[in-house]
């Protein structure tokens, strides 16, 4: 029983990444944006919040560092794509691949390096109740958090004036904009929103998820999440499950090997991949259903004076 908990445990702390990631694409892509840069956001954020919580010893300075990393690299992304119009997917990859290289470069003297004493989690009167509490009462505060973010950005988005502009500026931003709404601003507002929330991602891998600093240790989490944004057809509740979904593919692997199982682990690391792949096949069968849900106008550049 206690393996099954700490599984389930280990599923939440793995989906909380991917959640954060996928939320923040989501916001992106509502409003009509693909960005392909997650994975090199979350690696740049990775590694400032990695070096600020051994510099300063906080993690919430961590989180905050991470945040501002990933912001930053999207309000750079979204400079390019919404007043330049540059190729959203071409700029996505290479955003995604500058982030690979800077995070690289930028993390050669901290690959050694050790953070403070990593504080013990634990919610007061229910962590210590047999299964329930190792498998959902030890966990950090932003694993809860994010919980609570999915129900808030529901709401938001079908039930509040500003979601509806948002959805509908990805919808018909030609519309949008003749109603006297700034659409490039709310674009680019939309674009930093998700950056944030990939820069917190990668921050949390980096200072809770894995408490260390590799080269490359985001490990396809960004693309996973944007596949994922696909997979739960652009709804926050779907996400939310979709990324406890995969989160429990990735950790599965770990315990099989935990139990003995003889299979090899190249095998094991392909499963996430893999569940991707399956997934999408499965849902692209169904074009119909992915039309109905996917912004119309996600993707496409917006001409102002057209």
């Amino acid at each position: 029983m206690e393996t099954y908990a700490l599984l389930i445990a280990a599923t939440l702390n793995a989906g909380t990444v991917l959640a954060l990631a996928s939320l923040g694409l989501l916001i992106n892509e509502k409003a009509g944006i693909v960005n392909l840069g997650a994975e090199g956001m979350m690696l740049c954020a990775a590694i400032a919040g990695f070096a600020t919580v051994v510099h300063t010893g906080s993690d919430s300075l961590g989180f905050v560092a991470g945040m501002a990393a990933g912001s930053f690299m999207a309000a750079v992304f979204g400079g390019l794509v919404i007043w330049l119009n540059t190729n959203q997917y071409a700029t996505g990859l290479a955003l995604s691949l500058f982030g690979a290289g800077f995070s690289a470069f930028a993390g050669v003297s901290y690959v050694q390096e050790k953070m403070p004493e990593r504080p013990n989690f634990a919610v007061p009167g229910l962590s210590d109740i047999p299964f329930v509490g190792p498998a959902l009462f030890r966990h950090h505060p932003l694993v809860y958090l994010t919980v609570m973010l999915a129900a808030a950005l529901v709401w938001w988005l079908y039930r509040t004036r500003a979601g509806l502009v948002l959805r509908s500026v990805g919808e018909r931003p030609e519309s949008a904009h003749s109603l006297g709404y700034p659409v490039r601003w709310i674009r680019l507002g939309a674009v930093v929103a998700g950056g944030t929330l990939c820069g917190l991602a990668g921050a949390y891998i980096s200072i809770i998820y894995t408490p260390l600093w590799v080269e490359g240790m985001v490990a396809g989490k960004g693309w996973i999440a944007l596949a994922l944004t696909t997979f739960a057809t652009w709804r926050p509740g779907r996400v939310l499950l979709g990324a406890y979904l995969f989160g429990g593919v990735t950790m599965l692997q770990f315990h099989l090997q935990g139990i003995g199982v003889d299979v090899p682990s190249q095998f094991l690391s392909m499963l996430p991949y893999v569940a991707t792949i399956v997934v999408l096949a499965l849902i692209s069968r169904n074009p119909a259903w992915i039309r109905i849900n996917m912004p119309a106008s996600i993707g496409k550049p917006f001409y102002p004076g057209s």
